[in-house]
């Protein structure tokens, strides 16, 4: 998949490079996608009550069944059982002290391979208890040896961290809202340029090509007899281009993050909103200062590394659901949501970030996600910020 963005800022073109690595409405920009169609409901009336004539004892709920191995399963693994089982539990070893928690004690009365068995349910146990974002431990061969693979992921929550950018040029406009909306601005600026989200009037994103195809069908259809309808959808279309491009080239200007600190100490608030914003700003700053150069997409499921065709077929790429976009409101967004629902119905996974720890020897990098979750936490921030204001605005009127 062509990643590379291409900004059009007045007259000037400026290529950004996406980064690649390896369901729906809300009240703004945050929407969860609609539920997948449910399956039918089974008969929950109950079977006539059948009971034994004699008396039995009651010794067997009382007692725990190890796992039960067929034949051949046994007969594969007696060849390499010894390395599996020394291998198994250095790797295991591993991973109980780089999450710092206590692993499976080996005990004489469990022997190959039940006490793998027990090892892996007892470990995984812990991890879900103790580890934030963890999400599955498997066991690997490669080249002869084995070693315990774990990953941590982040959940987005199937959901669309669309964010729109209409409500920030109004409220460039609004003169008790001007300097709340620099503020924004270099909100904006830091999402764009260095959290590196796409940007729905760039060549190349995905919802670049969404608005495109929807002005090429009112253009195009055949069936359409309203031309009142059609010109106040395309006049909505053009609007939120004109806004877009205009947007754009504010918080292209790195200035906003240059004097990203000064507008935070020079902003005194006064209502809550004008708090909110602050709090956003500052909040905001200090995921900038302590991760200067971190994308949100630097740990992406490298799932997509495997197999393109796969990828177009059956996984949602986070840049199709991460973006700023024109709005949440009127019949273009609602088009625009339904549009991206349908289609994202069709997939059966979606790419989140997501960190692969080997314990194979090999030295084990300290990382974690706390960033993506800090971020992610930010972009639910924004959009209720100017679900906010849009409030405000409303009552104003």
């Amino acid at each position: 998949m062509n990643n590379a963005k291409t900004d059009h800022i007045g007259n000037n073109t400026n290529t950004r490079k996406r980064k690649r690595n390896q369901n729906a409405p809300q009240a703004c920009g945050v929407r969860q996608l609609d539920a997948k169609t449910e399956g039918c409901a089974g008969n929950f009336q109950r079977q006539k009550e059948m009971r034994s004539n004699s008396h039995v004892a009651n010794g067997l709920l009382n007692c725990t069944f190890l796992p039960k191995f067929r034949q051949t399963e046994m007969n594969q693994v007696n060849e390499t059982s010894v390395k599996l089982e020394s291998d198994f539990f250095q790797s295991l070893s591993r991973l109980a002290e780089h999450y710092k928690i206590e692993p499976f004690v080996q005990s004489e009365q469990f022997r190959f391979p039940y006490n793998i068995n027990l090892a892996l349910s007892d470990i995984k146990g812990k991890l879900k208890k103790n580890v934030l974002n963890w999400d599955s431990v498997r066991f690997k061969k490669e080249n002869d040896k084995f070693y315990l693979v774990s990953e941590e992921r982040y959940d987005t929550g199937a959901t669309l961290f669309y964010i729109p950018v209409i409500p920030l040029f109004r409220m460039l406009g609004d003169k008790k809202r001007k300097k709340a909306a620099h503020l924004l601005l270099s909100v904006f600026s830091y999402l764009y340029h260095i959290a590196d989200i796409p940007y729905y009037r760039q060549e190349g994103s995905y919802l670049y090509y969404e608005y495109e195809m929807l002005k090429d069908w009112i253009l195009d259809d055949p069936y359409e007899e309203d031309e009142e309808d059609e010109d106040h959808r395309l006049s909505e279309i053009d609007y939120a281009e004109w806004v877009g491009d205009k947007i754009e080239q504010k918080i292209y200007n790195r200035e906003n993050l240059v004097f990203f600190d000064q507008r935070i100490v020079r902003f005194k608030p006064k209502d809550d909103f004008d708090t909110g914003c602050l709090m956003l700003a500052r909040k905001t700053l200090a995921i900038y200062r302590e991760y200067p150069d971190a994308s949100i997409f630097r740990n992406a499921s490298s799932m997509f590394d495997e197999d393109e065709e796969y990828l177009e077929d059956q996984i949602i790429p986070m840049e199709k659901y991460i973006s700023f976009y024109a709005d949440n409101k009127g019949w273009l967004a609602g088009t625009i949501f339904e549009s991206v629902n349908n289609q994202f119905q069709e997939y059966s996974e979606t790419q989140e970030p997501a960190l692969i720890k080997c314990f194979d020897g090999q030295e084990i990098e300290s990382k974690d996600l706390s960033f993506e979750k800090r971020l992610f936490d930010l972009l639910h921030d924004i959009t209720d910020l100017i679900y906010d204001y849009k409030q405000l605005s409303n009552e104003q009127q």
